[in-house]
């Protein structure tokens, strides 16, 4: 059998309009979709899928139900059989439990230490012998009770074992907590304690609605050293690449809305809702993955991009944009000022300006251009080669036919560079997966060590070890003056992020282990 909890990952995650739309033909009805009915016969449409609610309805026959009814009626599959058909269309990996087994979830043990450890919090925020300073920061941040309440936030004071020793009263014993990443065992010491001391405690949920780890904040500037934000480490229940903050709470008004506001950390989710913004997540410490990509492309196939204002937000933003455009999800960009985030521009202009900044996001190709214009980057013939080699990728990235040929049109008129010359020119990027695998035969067969420090290797070298030399080198150079593809590659990763500390997601392996070596 299935666990419950798998089921309620398997509807959450399941894109209902993409499982009958590869047995029936739909077409788009306002926000749902319409079909004739695959239960009986007749030539006018009366069968409608819902995505927001997740259902499909007909008016003719008055077959109804969710997306697992739909293939147990239309293909007679079994319960287990169809949960397993969309969990392989949504990419969730089911874990049955075999026969021999009892039907009890394996991992229940983890989610029954996170859902204590998130009561465990919350009642140490509400108690004011011991939330007086937390209580009193999400005052200052203007967050109420209901709130705060509504994404469970808690409090965890700076005491080494107090989760640990409330557990154990509970009967929950330290290999779990310490299995689920709420306590840190010290091998110097021979000792356990709590990972979250002194700060606030954000729950993450699964789409499922249960705690899979936390995110904690520090209260104020905090002491010398200490980290701003601590996550829990990964676990067999919280993968963080997969999981966004906030969907759990925000995937109803993402549909509703039909687009997602994705920002950079769990205050601003929080301080958007506080603000009227119910479609905001953020992905966990981490740079976007493609799988959180994926996730939000069940419920929207538009993003609004609400990163910060400053160089690394910028970075973030473009990071972000190629890996959606290439999940076939639209990304447009919103500027905000240098120096403020979407939580400060609620407390200094208030949400009629934050809202004035969303509705005037552009597409992130658009944005890329403006960027350039303001560098001068048209002025010269060297710097407009540049400056294409800085829209290749996000041109590159883009699924939709339509939309690839609008970026190419765009770029085309904006350089002068004909339309035939910059599809040559992406075709020749592309290829490079290809390029790279011949590379790496040849490097096979040389007898030579494959560290050779060479100019375009040495350069590379340059670059990671100061970064001020990204810009000068990218300012001089684009990726075409370097023969060696795996190189070639490097110098588009650290043009892309300036602060990059291991190689991207989908990186060609062998750039990747040149990136590695000289990171």
């Amino acid at each position: 059998m299935i666990p419950d909890d798998q089921v309620d990952e398997v509807r959450a995650r399941a894109d209902i309009v993409q499982v009958i739309g590869d047995i029936v033909p739909l077409k788009k009805s306002g926000k749902d979709y319409k079909a004739c009915c695959p239960f009986h016969d007749e030539k006018t449409p009366s069968f409608y899928v819902v995505p927001a609610k997740g259902f499909y309805n007909c008016f003719g026959c008055g077959e109804s139900g969710n997306v697992f009814t739909f293939l147990m009626k239309r293909h007679g599959l079994s319960f287990v059989d169809a949960v397993k058909h969309v969990a392989a269309a949504s990419g969730v990996e089911i874990r049955e439990v075999s026969r021999g087994q009892t039907g009890e979830d394996p991992f229940r043990h983890l989610y029954e230490a996170n859902a204590f450890a998130r009561m465990f919090f919350q009642d140490l925020l509400w108690d004011e012998a011991t939330g007086g300073p937390a209580t009193a920061y999400l005052e200052e941040r203007g967050i109420d009770r209901e709130t705060a309440e509504r994404f469970g936030i808690g409090y965890a004071p700076d005491a080494w074992r107090g989760l640990l020793e409330a557990a154990s009263h509970h009967g929950i014993g330290e290999e779990v907590l310490i299995e689920v990443g709420l306590v840190t065992r010290s091998e110097k010491r021979k000792d356990s304690y709590d990972r979250f001391r002194g700060r606030l405690i954000f729950p993450i949920e699964s789409l499922a609605g249960k705690v899979v780890g936390f995110g904690g904040r520090v209260l104020g500037a905090g002491r010398e050293g200490t980290p701003k934000y601590v996550n829990s480490p990964e676990s067999p229940i919280y993968h963080k690449g997969g999981i966004l903050y906030g969907l759990s709470w925000a995937k109803n008004a993402i549909r509703r809305r039909e687009t997602a506001l994705m920002v950079e950390g769990y205050m601003d989710v929080v301080s958007l809702a506080v603000a009227g913004f119910d479609n905001a997540v953020a992905p966990l410490g981490t740079a976007v993955t493609s799988d959180q990509v994926a996730l939000l492309h069940r419920f929207t196939a538009r993003i609004h991009l609400l990163f910060d204002g400053d160089a690394a937000g910028l970075k973030a933003t473009f990071r972000a944009a190629d890996l959606l455009l290439a999940g076939s999800v639209h990304p447009c960009v919103v500027t905000l000022p240098p120096g403020e985030d979407p939580d400060t521009i609620v407390h200094s202009e208030g949400a009629e300006a934050l809202k004035g900044y969303i509705d005037g996001a552009i597409d992130v190709l658009d944005r890329k251009i403006q960027m350039l214009e303001e560098h001068d980057h048209f002025k010269s013939i060297e710097h407009t080669r540049t400056a294409i080699d800085r829209l290749l990728p996000t041109m590159r990235a883009v699924q939709d036919p339509a939309l690839r040929d609008i970026y190419i049109k765009k770029v085309s008129d904006r350089t002068g560079v004909r339309r035939d010359t910059l599809e040559a020119e992406l075709a020749r990027v592309a290829s490079a997966p290809q390029q790279q695998q011949v590379v790496q035969r040849r490097d096979q067969r040389r007898t030579s060590a494959p560290d050779d420090m060479g100019p375009e290797r040495l350069l590379l070298l340059l670059m990671t070890k100061d970064r001020d030399w990204i810009e000068k080198v990218g300012e001089r150079l684009g990726p075409r003056h370097f023969v060696d593809v795996r190189y070639r590659a490097v110098f588009e990763a650290l043009l892309a992020d300036h602060d990059l500390a291991h190689p991207p997601e989908g990186m060609v392996p062998g750039a990747a282990r040149v990136l590695d070596k000289l990171l």
